[in-house]
């Protein structure tokens, strides 16, 4: 069905929707490649929400090389008007001969639509050339769709001898610059970076991003049950948009100076229930990340410790692990230092293996000193 050719267009497609890698949210990274008599005439890619479509972008630069043309695109063109039009009727205006596609878009307004579409038109449509790839890059946006659920990754960085803090709590930094850059990097791919009130207070993060080129930060928020952050930290003073979310009522008198001042800097407070139904205690995590879902956010980045990490672990809400191991030993004469099993909650023994929450390594390479561990969960 698909030859040597088609692999490397479709490549080259996948290349270019990366460059929306930063951009892109709450829609797909997509890239197109427009081929006729085997020379690229044309080629474009999704840069950010409201502009054109790659398809658009790659058909403007073919004019009218696009006629009789075959166009490879990682995702199902979309059939449906939103704000931009079908892409679609695009390629159909276009006169392209036949369409190759990497996956259907699992958006439900498409949904096999746009390449129904294509067909009825006379276009010769194939579907499913490196359609794994394709997933991979959107796997936010595909979640999202499928499930109605965002993505959730989470970053943590531990020693050889499987420590996360010395015992003053201090954690900052166990890995290196380039670990550093790595985690910034996909950072800026995320729609949200989440920190805990407790990392907050002691780490006092900013959470931009700093050690790769963006021109979009993602959304910083603190997850603060009883409204503790002070208004004064630095993270406050920068111009990313920041959101604090807290159990309590943030407008009772107790706690209404600080979120009027807050809200005055520009910062989104947002009240969402707890976990036990009290004001003020631990928050229902799945209640957090339904409201960033539905705000069309497809990839969640936590950053976050030991207490607030193995929180999400057990809420059964964590996707992928970002695991930075540094080459340096904290335990050694110091029995107080904070374990790596920390990270696992506070929950009692298990009975038995099979109750663990099962882990595949998609990957494990060197980034700097470090070794980074990728692991996506069996059930993801």
């Amino acid at each position: 069905m698909f030859n040597d050719q088609d692999v490397t267009y479709m490549r080259q497609a996948l290349e270019l929707a990366e460059r929306g890698l930063f951009t892109t949210t709450p829609n797909p990274r997509v890239g197109c490649v427009i081929v006729r008599e085997q020379q690229v005439v044309g080629q474009g890619w999704h840069v950010r929400a409201g502009e054109p479509h790659a398809e658009v972008h790659a058909l403007a630069e073919a004019g009218e090389a696009a006629r009789g043309a075959t166009a490879y695109i990682t995702l199902e063109p979309c059939s449906h008007t939103g704000r931009t039009g079908p892409c679609s009727q695009a390629l159909i205006q276009a006169g392209v001969a036949s369409v190759v596609a990497a996956m259907e878009d699992p958006n439900p307004q498409v949904s096999g639509q746009g390449l129904a579409q294509l067909r009825a038109a006379g276009i010769e449509v194939r579907c499913g050339l490196l359609a794994d790839e394709a997933a991979a890059l959107n796997v936010g946006f595909v979640a999202r769709m499928k499930r109605g659920r965002a993505w959730v990754r989470a970053k943590s960085a531990i020693s050889l001898d499987g420590y996360i803090a010395l015992p003053n709590g201090q954690s900052q930094w166990l890995t290196d610059a380039a670990s550093r850059a790595d985690g910034h990097a996909w950072r800026a791919r995320a729609c949200a970076v989440i920190t805990g009130i407790g990392t907050f207070l002691k780490d006092r993060p900013l959470l931009t991003v700093r050690e790769v080129m963006t021109s979009r930060q993602p959304l910083r928020m603190v997850i603060d049950a009883r409204l503790q952050s002070d208004p004064d930290m630095p993270f406050f003073h920068d111009p990313a948009p920041a959101m604090v979310v807290c159990t309590l009522d943030p407008d009772q008198p107790e706690v209404r100076s600080r979120t009027e001042q807050l809200r005055g800097m520009g910062v989104d407070v947002v009240q969402l229930p707890s976990a036990c139904g009290q004001p003020g205690r631990p928050m229902a995590l799945s209640a957090l990340v339904d409201l960033l879902t539905e705000r069309g956010m497809n990839e969640l980045h936590l950053e976050a410790g030991s207490r607030m990490t193995g929180a999400f672990l057990q809420a059964g809400l964590l996707d992928e692990w970002l695991i930075y191991q540094a080459p340096i030993f904290l335990g050694s004469g110091m029995p107080m230092a904070e374990p790596w099993t920390a990270l696992l909650g506070r929950q009692g023994p298990l009975a038995e293996p099979s109750q663990a929450t099962r882990w595949h390594r998609l990957d494990a390479i060197s980034v700097g000193d470090s070794l980074r561990f990728r692991l996506l969960r069996a059930d993801a």
